[in-house]
């Protein structure tokens, strides 16, 4: 019986760890993290998984420590796995595992290396994506793949509907190729970086939305950060407008100048930049959900010009 480490968290992180266990794996240790009391922690819970199964787990805030690395090489792994881990582990870690390191990525590398995989894919227009499990090395998500899983990404998606796929993605591809990883069969393809692409994590500070954009573009930009993610917003006369879903509507003449909101039908909706027109379905003001009637009382208009900087708005 292979013996394993784990490094795991969110929901790839439990449903790749129900893979390893229902193939026999012997897992004497996980290593994830404390949820943070800032984040919206809306997804399920490796800690929880690995008390269900009687399995030791530990949330150092560093896993690269000699006495982490230590207790690990104690345990004579075959294999180390990280799942969603959100640390980069180091050289002399991954070496502690005699039969190799493997990562499962939320992506279709060489393609979206780095963090926020789901949400960068959408916010570029993508219309797939997918899982891989690659060899770890020193630099992030540069090893050999031994496994990918596509999925569609379809026009109105939000990022939580496309990690759910992801998601899904990710145990289909450790569940089919972990016989042949276990048999020492799995096949594994170097990478092409120069055919990849590289991309940093987000604040919520890029959810801000610059009306003067295309309409595709602030259409992406809205479901990438859409709920659970902190959203896309923009700043009015003493309120915040979260936008956390929306709709990209027909082309038809120009009602009004670029970057105007306006409330027609009993619907909102923003001509952009390009004079491409999205109906906004799901608002909030100041995070409380509000509907058209009640926007345009507020802001005591029908039709509304959003400034440049998306802070100020004139009628």
């Amino acid at each position: 019986m292979p013996r394993a480490v784990v490094f795991a968290y969110h929901n790839v992180g439990v449903r790749c760890l129900s893979v390893l266990l229902a193939h026999g794996v012997d897992v004497p240790l996980v290593v994830t993290h404390r949820d943070s009391p800032t984040e919206n922690i809306w997804f399920a819970s490796v800690a929880a998984l690995a008390a269900l199964h009687d399995i030791p787990a530990v949330t150092p805030d560093d896993p690269n420590t000699p006495d982490l690395w230590s207790r690990i090489a104690e345990l004579a792994p075959d294999f180390i796995f990280s799942f969603y881990y959100r640390n980069m582990l180091q050289a002399p870690l991954l070496a502690l595992a005699r039969r190799g390191a493997y990562n499962l990525h939320g992506s279709l590398l060489p393609k979206y290396r780095g963090r926020v995989p789901v949400n960068w894919a959408i916010i570029q227009g993508e219309r797939e994506t997918g899982a891989t499990l690659h060899r770890m090395v020193e630099k992030p998500d540069a090893g050999d793949i031994v496994a990918q899983q596509a999925v569609p990404i379809l026009p109105d998606d939000t990022a939580r509907e496309v990690f759910d796929k992801v998601t899904v993605a990710a145990e289909m591809a450790l569940d089919g190729v972990l016989p042949a990883l276990i048999a020492g069969t799995a096949p594994h393809t170097p990478q092409d970086l120069a055919q990849g692409s590289y991309f940093g994590g987000r604040k919520p500070e890029d959810g801000r939305i610059d009306w003067r954009a295309n309409a595709a573009d602030i259409h992406n930009l809205i479901r990438a950060v859409a709920p659970p993610y902190p959203g896309a917003f923009c700043d009015l006369p003493g309120v915040r407008l979260q936008v956390w879903r929306s709709l990209r509507q027909p082309a038809m003449s120009a009602r009004f100048p670029a970057t105007t909101l306006f409330i027609d039908g009993g619907r909102v909706h923003v001509q952009c930049g390009d004079g491409g027109i999205l109906r906004l379905v799901e608002v909030a003001l100041d995070g409380r959900p509000t509907d058209a009637a009640r926007l345009a009382q507020l802001l005591g208009a029908t039709a509304l010009t959003l400034t440049p900087d998306s802070s100020r708005v004139t009628s």
